[in-house]
């Protein structure tokens, strides 16, 4: 009888991940991180498209990619959320997407990230992307 591997769960994973850039973007993943759980303690990490951690509530909240420059936090459904402090700075064209870029010596306003986290679940909850396409029909 063979043992069966198990893959580590997508939590390990960002761990992981965390601790392999060991730099200034793997500090501020993991700020990010515990804001979305400080925000959301029912939130569920997972962990997409070959190495992405993302975290969701109802669908997709955000994504948190780490490139050379930034961290980039890209909201699902960010269209359609109120930013009344401008936190969104990327992906600002599209018709759904929104994204946060935090490079090096950025910062964040928490609370008002946390804001956007509640209302992203709000947003998730109310089924609202899917309510306004019909109105635009």
């Amino acid at each position: 009888m063979m043992e069966q591997a198990t893959e580590p769960s997508p939590s390990a994973l960002i761990d992981a991940r965390i601790k392999e850039l060991a730099d200034w973007r793997g500090q501020t993943l993991a700020r990010i991180r515990a804001l979305i759980h400080a925000a959301d303690p029912q939130v569920e990490e997972t962990w997409k498209w070959r190495g992405v951690p993302v975290w969701e509530h109802a669908g997709i909240l955000c994504t948190g990619e780490t490139y050379k420059a930034v961290v980039k936090l890209t909201f699902a459904k960010g269209a359609a959320l109120a930013d009344p402090t401008g936190l969104f700075n990327s992906s600002l064209v599209g018709k759904v997407r929104r994204a946060i870029d935090i490079g090096q010596e950025d910062v964040l306003d928490e609370d008002a990230f946390k804001e956007l986290i509640r209302a992203a679940i709000a947003l998730n909850m109310s089924g609202g992307a899917a309510k306004r396409k019909a109105k635009l029909a």
